[in-house]
């Protein structure tokens, strides 16, 4: 009987890289992740930190560097992430030499809810908690808020974020109980008031043409309602 030579040294060959493949693996699997880095994007103001991240990706009471490759989930380390009430997303990677690196999207608040239990809204309308390491520059809101309904004052939020003349002068929206809304500004004493968000361009644009109208008289002062709710005009209630 021939000895076919070839046929053999093909599978020598084949266990021999199938051998090296699985020593490689395993070998690789059980290195500890080398280094960790965690990326902000967007330039955004530290409401969550470098710290906080990291506390967060701690498995089973260790920093990552002290955790073998082969261990880690990415997805379950990124579903805590992606839970944290600061975090709109969150992304988790993992390369062969052992880096470790998370790139995370902070939330975006666009109002500050004033009352028993604080917190911001945030700029898809959800709920921001306050951070103690930074305070944002955003209108804060009272009245009638409701941490299960704030359509109403997500709306007017958005607008206002969105808006040049409103981010600079408006610092305060009241939700009253019949879920109107007024606002009040910087400056001045008055109150403005939007009423219902109907025709809530054409309102901003009334409150725009009046407040240009009265820096140019020098009248502002002299008012303490500004009523935008009757369409196409502006009832002004003096002092």
């Amino acid at each position: 009987m021939k000895i076919n030579w070839y046929y053999i040294k093909g599978l020598v060959l084949l266990g021999t890289v199938v051998f090296l493949f699985a020593f490689s693996s395993a070998r690789n699997g059980s290195r500890k992740v080398v280094k960790t880095t965690i990326e902000f994007v967007d330039e955004q103001k530290p409401f969550i930190t470098h710290a906080n991240v990291s506390k967060l990706l701690i498995q089973n009471q260790e920093p990552l560097t002290s955790v073998p490759k082969e261990t880690l989930d990415l997805n379950v380390l990124e579903s805590v992430l992606n839970a944290n009430a600061m975090i709109e997303k969150a992304e988790v990677f993992l390369n062969i030499n052992g880096d470790f690196s998370a790139k995370i999207k902070q939330k975006k608040p666009i109002a500050r809810v004033l009352n028993s239990s604080s917190y911001y809204i945030d700029s898809k309308g959800g709920y921001m908690p306050l951070s103690s390491n930074f305070t944002a520059r955003v209108p804060i809101v009272t009245g009638e808020v409701l941490k299960k309904n704030l359509n109403a004052i997500f709306v007017i939020a958005n607008i206002i974020d969105s808006d040049e003349f409103l981010k600079k002068n408006v610092v305060e929206i009241i939700q009253n109980k019949n879920k109107s809304i007024d606002l009040k500004l910087r400056q001045y004493k008055f109150i403005v008031q939007i009423g219902k968000l109907e025709h809530l361009d054409k309102k901003v644009n009334n409150l725009k043409a009046f407040y240009k109208k009265a820096i140019k008289d020098k009248s502002l002062d002299k008012y303490s309602k500004v009523n935008l709710q009757f369409e196409n005009q502006v009832v002004c209630t003096k002092v």
